[in-house]
């Protein structure tokens, strides 16, 4: 049920090979070699990993558009937001074969065919851009946010979508942005997370909450049930015992409003998987999961915990070089973006793709100092007055006196890492103990009890700079090598999960770095790297429109081979910043 508390996540490393220990006895004399058996035939499972390929390409043709992908089975339709021109893109993909692409970052062979237009306004509540699609069936569900920051979204439903052409249904109203949409496996049920972000002033901050609209015979019902985190209003200690925190201007004036800010306020749901029975969605700006009982509708709130990157490489520098360091003192806040379910046996575990997000929110990126001032800004920089944020660099901690933190800033390897001022500080006198940086920069599996079963570890950061040196840590625009070190690093956020034969895969993809690492996690407990791949061109200097390739891949989808029209599993990737849809085919080797 996922509903333990994570407090045994501290030390969770100390059990790590426990044994008991009896006393040692001598050494005994080594034995002749035996005689070589002969080599057995290969296994029906014998498989060893799995090769990624570009068969198919297609562009949006604007930066930012291709953000959330969807497949329909019937039609052989990939379905793609283009938030470029607030509509849902269709491309048919059912002439794919096999064969690689000749030029995979320059050729297109995927064109967009017909797109769902969406109304300006519903009801009378003007709409703002599409975030998020779903597909179940002959449904397609659109996630739209009101324009006005106070009002509430909508989940617009479009019926007939393997038919000719998708038809309006319905709208159902929601909670405050809408942020992500999906069904329960069976259908029955859909699921939204409202996220809920406060106005750039931070004078206006709905609640987050989750909907979950009834769907009968494949229609929708007329209006949602909408859980929020009112009861978690008088826990907000309990959750930070947990790993989670609340950092936001509460107590300051701006804009001549008191900032008071509930937990309700503070959580921010930011994406959801499902069973039939719960829905697990990601708290990421709070480190946090929430736990929901489809059946009884019921939630619970679990804190993630912190990573300790002692004895783990991390390159915390943007000096143009590979510059790893292992640093007590530091820790990592999960903050998770995507998360997938998958069971084995029986039971249910959890992906998350560590992301990190700090919070960042401005009054205004056109105002005097002096209006900033009087505005209760809390800081102003060429025009842009800032309302809150939590981020700092390391080296502005004030350091614990003898803390390890203070060791930490005198190795002076990590001074402009970004970190949270809202963590470290344990006793409340305004001196830090130890700091913590936004992400992981990995993906972790988690078990039902929320203990970390499995996590990457350094692996991405690693991997990538073994293959592109300093070139590795790159923007999701622009080529400059190392020049996300500082912040979050390589960024992993979209995630899916695959099963090919008897093998289940992770697939996770790099927000700023760009690619896609494949894990193989049939065993969560035996989960261990297979592959990567990065459709770009890391030549520095080249950006987007340069034909540079694949960047920033923003959700991933797994097509199993009897779903796929080569016959063949397939991995369809949107690529938010270059407005790309990418579709790899999987090879077991």
């Amino acid at each position: 049920m996922f509903k333990t508390s994570l407090l045994a996540l501290s030390i969770a490393g100390l059990l790590t090979g426990c044994s008991l220990d009896g006393d040692d006895g001598a050494d005994g004399l080594d034995g002749a070699q035996g005689p070589q058996g002969e080599t057995g035939a290969a296994g029906a499972d014998a498989v060893s990993g799995v090769e990624l390929a570009i068969i198919g390409r297609g562009s949006l043709e604007a930066e930012g558009a291709a953000e959330i992908v969807q497949f329909d089975v019937a039609t052989g339709t990939i379905y793609v937001t283009n938030s470029d021109a607030n509509t849902v893109a269709l491309v048919d993909i059912n002439d794919l074969t096999n064969t690689p692409l000749d030029s995979p970052v320059t050729d297109l062979n995927l064109t967009v065919g017909s797109e769902v237009t969406l109304p300006a306004d519903v009801n009378g509540v003007a709409l703002d851009g599409l975030t998020s699609i779903a597909l179940s069936g002959d449904l397609l569900a659109v996630a739209v946010p009101a324009d006005a920051k106070a009002d509430n979204g909508y989940v617009l439903f479009y019926s007939n979508v393997s038919g000719i052409a998708p038809t309006f249904l319905k709208a159902v109203e929601v909670g405050n942005l809408p942020d992500m949409v999906t069904f329960t496996p069976d259908g029955s049920k859909v699921l939204v997370a409202n996220e809920g972000e406060p106005g750039g002033d931070y004078t206006i901050d709905p609640e987050g909450s989750v909907a979950v609209i009834a769907v009968t015979d494949g229609v929708p019902a007329d209006s949602a049930t909408l859980l929020d985190f009112t009861a978690f209003n008088a826990q907000k200690a309990e959750l930070m015992a947990m790993g989670m925190h609340f950092p936001n201007p509460a107590g300051r004036t701006i804009n001549g409003t008191l900032i008071s800010t509930s937990v309700a306020q503070d959580l921010e749901p930011e994406y959801i998987t499902a069973s039939n029975d719960m829905a697990y969605v990601t708290l990421q700006e709070n480190n946090g999961v929430a736990v929901i009982d489809l059946n009884t509708m019921e939630m619970s709130v679990v804190g993630l915990g912190f990573k300790d990157w002692a004895g783990l490489n991390i390159d915390a520098e943007e000096d143009g070089a590979v510059s790893f360091g292992q640093y007590e003192g530091l820790y990592g806040v999960y903050m998770p973006d995507t998360i997938a379910m998958f069971s084995w046996k029986g039971a249910d575990f959890l992906l998350t793709a560590n992301e990190g997000d700090a919070r960042e929110y401005f009054i205004s990126d056109n105002m005097s100092e002096a209006d900033c001032t009087a505005a209760g800004g809390q800081d102003w920089d060429d025009g842009e007055c800032l309302a809150f944020t939590e981020e700092v660099k390391l080296k502005k901690l004030d350091a614990e006196p003898g803390s390890l933190l203070e060791a930490l800033q005198a190795n002076g390897g990590a001074d402009d890492l970004r970190v949270t001022n809202a963590l470290g500080d344990a006793d409340g006198n305004g001196l830090y103990d130890a700091a913590y940086s936004y992400g992981a920069r990995s993906f972790t599996i988690w078990d039902q009890n929320g203990l970390v079963v499995f996590d990457s570890g350094d692996d991405f950061e690693r991997i990538t700079a073994s293959i592109y040196g300093a070139a590795f840590n790159n923007g999701d625009d622009e080529n400059e090598g190392d020049s996300r070190s500082e912040n979050k690093g390589p960024e992993p956020e979209a995630l899916t999960v695959g099963q090919i034969g008897d093998h289940t895969y992770a697939f996770i993809g790099l927000e700023r770095m760009g690619g896609i690492f494949v894990y193989d996690i049939s065993n969560p407990y035996e989960a261990y790297f297979v592959e990567y791949i990065n459709n770009r061109d890391v030549t520095e200097g080249l950006a987007v429109g340069d034909a540079i390739g694949d960047l920033a891949p923003e959700s991933l989808l797994f097509v199993s081979a009897e779903n796929s029209p080569t016959g063949s599993p397939v991995l369809i990737v949107g690529n938010e910043v270059s407005g790309t849809v990418a579709v790899y085919s999987i090879t077991q080797k």
